[in-house]
């Protein structure tokens, strides 16, 4: 490739599979949705029963949509903020392959019951090591391309990206260590109450990396280009990059209240989620006040409407999330859905709708194009998926507040008033409404897929020559 082109080809690849990858994730999602509401939905097939899917369907959101959303659009701003193409294509090449083939080794192993059984971490100890390999290239792909930038400023947006790249490749080593037993079976390296310590300082800050500090990276480049305008507040936005990565490395313990953990640890983790509420709520008022002076662009441009209500979604989610982690509180929402309805609101609603925003970005820029191929079905994809949501974490809510509440009556005479029994039988129909908003989001992934086939059939594969340095208003 000539030293003169930005590499798209890379991120034309992960930004068409993070669509396909999505409608997948997103079905098994539907399908173990529609198994919690019809348990006889499995067959009695093995390797279709919730207690497979269920770890299928997060690895494929999270991983496989998430993670190919965050390589495509981390290679696509790192090129265009530094002026210059990607260091060691070939390299670059091998992340996106070695990323697929670590997605369909768990498609494979998770549907056959072959896991570790960590959350967010069940893949096994051959897979763990490849996803190592192929994350070490990430890094050398984008810190290289850093290191050889024409512009001595880095972008914001190329802080986020960075650290996320560093601190998943930490937790991930870290708390995917383990004694193999055979190929396929292994034991976790740690014991007891400290596994669990480590396995939700990787849980949480899996979700505060992967999910939050990358996502991030997206929204600091692609609300201001959408929008036309610069950062709010530029000095706001590196205060949040310090005051977030620091706070989030802290908060895991608010997974294991009411546990075996020491209480000093649970009040720690407490702590720090109720600090952590500041810099997301900085990050959050810092992209939409973006919008200063533009606010009329949200009238006709759903492509702003997606990343600017993600950050909406954050903002919810940012300040639910501490709520939850006061020990009180926690009491009442601790294994109960109110916890799958804060998860996927921050799920669908900011990193899905972050994503596709940017995604629908993309993909004009990355095949020659001005425009995607129709502005209407961006709108109808963007109603469909917030109604979606809405449906989905209300019906979350309610049912977890009102499971909390079952479980925790008792009679006059210290009896439970309400069996386990009869609280599944009143959940029953917010499942039906989870279900319903879940099949809704889908739909919307299938007009992104329309949109975009029928964009890239318009367009063709070329890449855009570097930029020369002269400002990043070009970038």
């Amino acid at each position: 490739m000539s030293q003169d082109t930005y590499n798209y080809r890379v991120v034309r690849q992960f930004a068409v599979m993070t669509v396909v990858w999505g409608i997948v994730g997103m079905l098994v999602g539907v399908i173990i949705a529609a198994q919690l509401a019809f348990p006889e939905l499995n067959f009695d097939i093995p390797w279709l029963t919730y207690g497979r899917l269920r770890p299928l369907h997060t690895n494929a959101v999270i991983f496989a949509f998430g993670g190919c959303a965050l390589f495509a659009t981390s290679y696509y701003v790192v090129q265009r903020t530094c002026h210059t193409t990607l260091f060691a294509p070939a390299l670059a090449g091998f992340t996106f392959w070695g990323w697929q083939v670590v997605i369909l080794a768990a498609a494979i192993t998770l549907p056959l019951g072959i896991t570790s059984g960590k959350e967010y971490a069940e893949l096994e100890w051959p897979i763990d090591i490849f996803i190592a390999v192929v994350w070490v290239s990430y890094a050398v792909v984008f810190f290289g391309t850093i290191m050889k930038r024409r512009v001595s400023h880095i972008y914001v947006a190329n802080w986020f990206f960075g650290a996320f790249i560093l601190t998943v490749a930490l937790l991930h080593i870290v708390n995917s260590a383990a004694i193999p037993v055979s190929l396929w079976k292994s034991y976790s390296a740690y014991a007891g109450v400290q596994d669990a310590m480590v396995q939700w300082w990787y849980g949480h800050n899996a979700v505060g990396f992967f999910l939050t500090a990358g996502f991030l990276g997206m929204m600091y480049y692609f609300i201001p280009k959408q929008a036309e305008r610069p950062v709010y507040s530029y000095r706001l936005s590196i205060v949040h990059f310090w005051a977030l990565i620091f706070t989030y490395m802290w908060a895991g313990p608010h997974h294991l209240h009411y546990t075996a953990l020491p209480d000093w640890a649970q009040s720690i983790g407490m702590l720090f989620s109720l600090v952590l509420l500041a810099p997301s709520w900085g990050g959050m008022i810092n992209g939409i006040m973006t919008l200063s002076g533009a606010w009329h662009k949200l009238r006709s441009d759903p492509i702003l409407k997606f990343l600017i209500v993600s950050l909406s979604f954050y903002g919810m989610s940012t300040f639910e999330g501490p709520m939850m982690s006061i020990k009180t509180v926690n009491a009442l929402s601790h294994y109960t859905d109110w916890t799958v309805g804060h998860v996927h609101s921050g799920a669908l609603g900011w990193v899905g709708l972050v994503s596709m925003g940017s995604v629908y970005f993309l993909i004009p820029k990355i095949f020659g194009l001005k425009e995607m191929y129709s502005t209407r079905l961006i709108e109808l994809h963007f109603w469909i998926a917030t109604v979606g949501i809405v449906l989905y974490i209300a019906a979350m809510w309610i049912a977890g507040v009102m499971q909390g509440l079952m479980w925790r009556a008792v009679n006059p005479d210290g009896t439970l008033t309400y069996t386990f029994v009869e609280g599944v039988k009143a959940t029953f129909p917010y499942y039906l409404i989870r279900l319903a908003g879940g099949v809704l989001y889908l739909s919307g992934m299938f007009v992104m897929l329309y949109n975009v086939l029928k964009t890239i059939g318009q367009g063709v594969s070329v890449d855009a020559p570097v930029v020369q340095p002269a400002g990043l208003a070009h970038a």
